[in-house]
């Protein structure tokens, strides 16, 4: 299936409703084919990835369904897809595949990752090689799902997509769409093309305050902020393109994108007691960071687990960015402005120094022009006030 998506002029508001989802107006005639070729129930990423308090999937498995979003890796950044077969007795899943889908739609928020492994026999009692791809049925599995089944575009990040799926499974702290260990054809999911680069959903802006706790020195307990409404903490942005600001790198063993996936890993700080793992992808970031740095890339979780999941979120960098220092700059009429990328950050005031307690925030409305943060304060009153940024959660 092949869909260009564009809003018709004067199109009235109309929603498409399938099941529990609701889509905006200009989607219609989309959820309208998705469920005219029978590939099943249009699904929310907000609906799949629901919690319980344990952090396991509080999601009702139907199959068939769709999900609809933009991708945000390419085919062969996260996992090494090269044709591996071995015997179940290797205890090796072999080649691997995945990318990872953001919700596009109004309404709808998050992502899912889409996995696939090529040794199935080591997760499926009891262990006959059948269960697993043979290296030629693997090459064919991974080429189909690299390409628009309809006109054979290669997927890269940026197309919006829809994501046919006959199966998933949690592990690690979310739902995944996969084929739940089968290499039978009725297990399959499919991936098909709606726009061709659509466009990478901009980053949010947040720091390691929204996402962990600072240390409290106990081997026994996690600092991650787990909140099963997904109102805050990394719930809130699993499967999101974020920018994570204000981190260095506490160590730098897995900065190379050589190394197999579980070896990719690398702590930083905020340089407020505050840690948290990135993860390397499969290209070169060039050399590790010396200085403090922003990370952009997609927000992950491995809780190692299937019983549980919260803990060990993790950010999946795609990209890295020096830090703008959080410096106003003040002009003369007064307008006070700071780095976009500091979105994490409040203006606040004070008529005398010396007491932290007279800091207050100012009420002004910041606007976000030419890249920086801009507010405009009276003449009158500036004359008499300090300023500073002051980072907020």
């Amino acid at each position: 299936m092949n869909v260009t998506l564009e809003p018709e002029s004067g199109q009235a508001p109309v929603l498409c409703r399938s099941g529990r989802t609701i889509f905006p107006a200009w989607a219609a005639r989309v959820c309208g084919l998705l469920l005219a070729v029978g590939i099943g129930r249009a699904e929310m990423h907000w609906n799949l990835q629901s919690v319980t308090a344990t952090g396991t999937s509080a999601w009702t498995p139907y199959y068939p369904f769709t999900v609809m979003g933009v991708l945000l890796t390419d085919p062969d950044e996260m996992l090494d897809s090269t044709p591996n077969f071995q015997p179940a007795s290797s205890n090796t899943m072999g080649g691997e595949w995945q990318m990872v889908v953001q919700a596009a739609w109004e309404g709808d928020r998050g992502g899912t990752f889409c996995w696939m492994g090529q040794n199935y026999a080591i997760r499926r009692p009891p262990g006959y090689d059948w269960y697993s791809y043979s290296n030629d049925a693997w090459t064919a599995e991974i080429n189909r799902l690299n390409h628009d089944p309809v006109t054979g575009h290669a997927f890269h990040k940026g197309d919006l997509v829809s994501v046919a799926a006959s199966g998933s499974l949690f592990f690690g702290g979310k739902r995944n769409i996969n084929e739940m260990h089968n290499n039978e054809p009725e297990y399959d999911f499919t991936v098909s093309l709606v726009t061709s680069n659509y466009g990478l959903p901009a980053p949010e802006v947040l720091s390691l305050v929204s996402l962990v706790r600072t240390n409290d020195n106990d081997p026994m307990s996690s600092e991650d902020i787990f909140d099963p409404t997904r109102a805050t903490g990394g719930e809130h942005w699993q499967g999101v393109r974020v920018r994570i600001n204000g981190l260095t790198l506490v160590n730098s063993n897995g900065w190379n994108p050589a190394l197999p996936w579980d070896a990719r890993t690398n702590w930083v700080t905020d340089g407020e007691n505050r840690c948290f793992m990135l993860r390397h992808p499969r290209y070169s970031l060039g050399p590790a960071p010396t200085n403090q740095f922003d990370a952009i890339g997609i927000l992950n979780q491995e809780s190692g687990s299937g019983s549980q999941g919260t803990n060990r979120y993790e950010l999946f960098v795609q990209e890295t960015v020096l830090s703008e220092a959080a410096v106003l700059n003040i002009a003369i009429q007064p307008v006070i402005t700071w780095p976009g990328s500091l979105a994490n950050y409040q203006l606040q005031y004070t008529n005398r120094l010396g007491n932290p307690g007279d800091w207050q925030p100012v009420t002004n409305t910041a606007a976000l022009i030419n890249g920086r943060w801009t507010v405009i304060q009276n003449p009158a009153e500036a004359q008499t006030r300090f300023y500073r940024l002051q980072r907020f959660q």
